[in-house]
């Protein structure tokens, strides 16, 4: 048809245009920086009625830090700069979401989102709602034990999915990041078991070595003055962390634990060395050059010897049963030791002689025992596996619908040969997809989607962003196969459930003995325009404006009719209502000459490999029983089907496959001639 082609190209001049405007800033150009907190919304996201200052920390760590009084009151992350969250527009969808220093999300607030749902037919109350129920989440439980989790809204299952996921990534992320958590497992610093010395050593929390007189005096002979054999200690050593209550809290017990590891820096941990014997690990130098020269820590080839900037001397043991020591060190390793992996101790011991000075090293190697870890984090599950799990018997139904539909339209030259079998399993077919796939499981597509397919092509495509509703994914993903393989019917005639509400009116007000309008064919194809314009309206007015686009997609009756079951203003209501009389009277009048998402599909269905719907020579030219019959008026005088009108309701091979109706079988059968 010429008015398609010019239709096409129409939507790629439009397309084109707009998108240059997007680019060079127009009004659909939007922001790609997340959204600042300034120090109101911070106070109020934290709740802190005293005067805050928000600002970002030099160390890297995206976020802002919150402080009140001089105190670090909690900290604020971006959904955007954080976790990357994009919504189903394919744009980006901010969230601000503020912890508080005991790792506890205090709010969050949505602050810049292009997504149709949100924009239309959510309230803002609905939305404050959502995104205020994440507040009280502690992000030190159990992923498994948060049970209080706000639910999607059903009528934004995207929109709503994306932003829960943004908000636990990001506000786990912060959390990470200024150390209030650990990444994955970590040193249990919560859980405390009160233990004696000997159950320390047991346990592997503590590791002991020693080195004898004897040991020392072959290792260091020659230095003055000599050592002198014997059975005493040279060096008797013991090295733990202290971070776990378990051991250090044992060790220091509560006030002394406390003062221990209350200074910690984020990712710091505290590593207690304790001695008794003739040579101290410590030593006396440090006291001028500030080195612990005596002391190396080594793990993966990286050493450290610790400072006086990070020294804590204690001076007594809190726990039973420890021995009669000399020194207690306790140390604040850097962040370039993994207190979780395997190092090394080493205690050096030098002595001057006669000739080259002698040393002796004495090595310890310390794992903290698996008893004072975390069980490791669960893996990070992408959130359209959750949601895919959560909805396997919806899927499950929508996976046997496509399958039996599969088998109908390849077995349907079988189906047409049996008219009652047809009627009925189309009946039934098209009940279900209204009343299961539709009202049940609002599996209604919409050109929105097709909106934001093109959008999300443009900004950077994501499949998680589009698998978080499966109910919709598998019905495009069938849709688009079926369109190479059938063109546009295949979802239009059996799987729109707008299209089977109509068709199921339309049914029974023929039953009831309601006259049929028949539609000249002049003025019929000209109608066509109708669909086509609105379908390139839409698509070109969402690259200048997507918010002026989905306000144009209310053409659509779908979220009216089919998502919100009715539950609309009376305007909504009665656009609806207009479209089922009319096609009361002129089956199936909306897809006919209205529906912009058939217009779209029927575009790409000039690409169908296969055309399944048979003819004869003598359609058209003998016979017209099937053009007057079509659903939709997809067959011309001349008997040709119009692939971009077809519905395939498989009523035209019904005719063609009944003696009784067409008139090319009652010839064949009045003069037997084959022909």
């Amino acid at each position: 048809m010429r008015f398609l082609n010019g239709g096409i190209l129409a939507l790629a001049l439009l397309c084109g245009v707009f998108a240059q405007g997007v680019a060079a800033g127009g009004p659909g150009n939007d922001a790609l920086h997340p959204s600042t907190p300034d120090p109101g919304l911070a106070a109020q996201l934290l709740r802190q009625s005293a005067p805050v200052q928000v600002a970002r920390q030099d160390d890297g760590i995206p976020g802002w830090t919150v402080r009140a009084e001089g105190r670090v009151v909690g900290f604020i992350g971006s959904t955007w700069e954080i976790a990357g969250s994009v919504g189903y527009s394919g744009r980006p969808l901010d969230v601000l979401v503020a912890i508080t220093p005991n790792a506890v999300i205090s709010g969050a607030r949505l602050m810049q989102h292009n997504e149709p749902v949100l924009t239309l037919g959510i309230s803002d109350a609905d939305i404050v709602a959502y995104v205020g129920g994440f507040a009280g989440q502690n992000l030190r439980a159990p992923v498994d034990a948060r049970q209080d989790l706000p639910d999607v809204i059903s009528r934004a299952t995207v929109s709503t999915g994306v932003i829960r996921d943004g908000i636990l990534r990001t506000a786990r992320t912060l959390a990470i990041g200024r150390g209030l958590i650990e990444a994955a497992g970590g040193i249990d610093r919560l859980g405390f078991t009160a233990t004696d010395w000997p159950g320390l050593l047991a346990a592997g929390a503590l590791v002991e070595t020693r080195v004898s007189m004897t040991e020392a005096a072959a290792a260091l002979a020659g230095t003055t003055p000599p050592l002198q054999p014997g059975d005493g200690d040279f060096l008797r050593l013991w090295v733990g962390l202290a971070d776990a209550p378990s051991i250090g809290q044992s060790l220091l017990g509560q006030a002394g634990y406390t003062a221990a590891v209350g200074n910690l820096g984020p990712g710091d941990s505290a590593l207690i060395v304790i001695s008794s014997g003739l040579w101290s690990h410590r030593g006396t130098d440090w006291r001028k050059s500030g080195l612990f020269d005596r002391l190396t820590i080594s793990q993966n080839g990286t050493s450290f010897q610790p400072g006086a900037d990070s020294y804590q001397m204690i001076k007594r043991l809190r726990i039973d049963h420890a021995p009669e020591v000399k020194e207690i060190s306790l140390f604040h390793l850097p962040k370039s030791i993994n207190p979780l992996a395997p190092f090394r101790v080493t205690v050096s011991a030098t002595r001057l002689g006669a000739g080259t000075p002698a040393t002796l090293t004495i090595p310890i190697e310390y794992r903290l025992p698996d008893a004072y870890r975390l069980p490791p984090a669960a893996p990070d599950v992408p959130l359209w596996q959750t949601v895919w799990a959560a909805k396997h018997l919806q899927t499950g139904i929508v996976v046997l619908m496509l399958s039996v539909l599969t088998l109908i339209l390849f077995a349907q030259e079988w189906i047409t040969r049996r008219p009652r079998l047809w009627r009925f399993g189309r009946i039934g077919f098209l009940t279900t997809t209204l009343f299961v796939l539709g009202w049940g499981l609002n599996g209604q597509l919409s050109v929105v989607q097709v909106v934001a397919f093109l959008h999300s092509l443009l900004n950077g495509f994501r499949w998680e962003t589009f698998l978080i509703e499966p109910v919709i994914f598998l019905l495009w993903g069938f849709t688009a196969l079926g369109l190479l393989f059938w063109g546009r019917g295949v979802y239009c005639g059996w799987l729109c459930p707008f299209g089977a509400l109509q068709e199921l009116t339309n049914t029974a007000a023929q039953a009831l003995g309601l006259r049929q309008v028949a539609v000249p064919q002049a003025l019929h194809e000209r109608l066509w325009v109708i669909k086509y314009t609105a379908f390139v309206g839409i698509v070109a007015l969402s690259f200048y404006s997507l918010h002026h686009a989905l306000i144009a997609a209310e053409f659509e009756p779908f979220k009216t009719a089919i998502s919100m079951r009715m539950l609309r203003a009376w305007p909504f209501l009665l656009f609806v209502g207009v479209i089922l009389v009319a096609g009361l009277f002129i089956e199936r009048f909306y897809c006919r000459y209205l529906c912009p998402l058939g217009a779209g599909l029927a575009i790409p269905a000039k690409l169908k490999i296969f055309d399944w719907l048979k003819r004869r020579a003598q359609c058209g030219r003998e016979c017209r029983l099937c053009e007057t019959k079509c659903t939709v008026g997809a067959i011309d005088p001349l008997g040709r089907i119009n692939p971009n009108e077809c519905v395939l309701c498989l009523r035209c091979q019904i005719i063609m496959n009944d003696p009784h109706s067409c008139p090319v079988l009652k010839r064949r059968a009045r003069t037997g001639d084959p022909a």
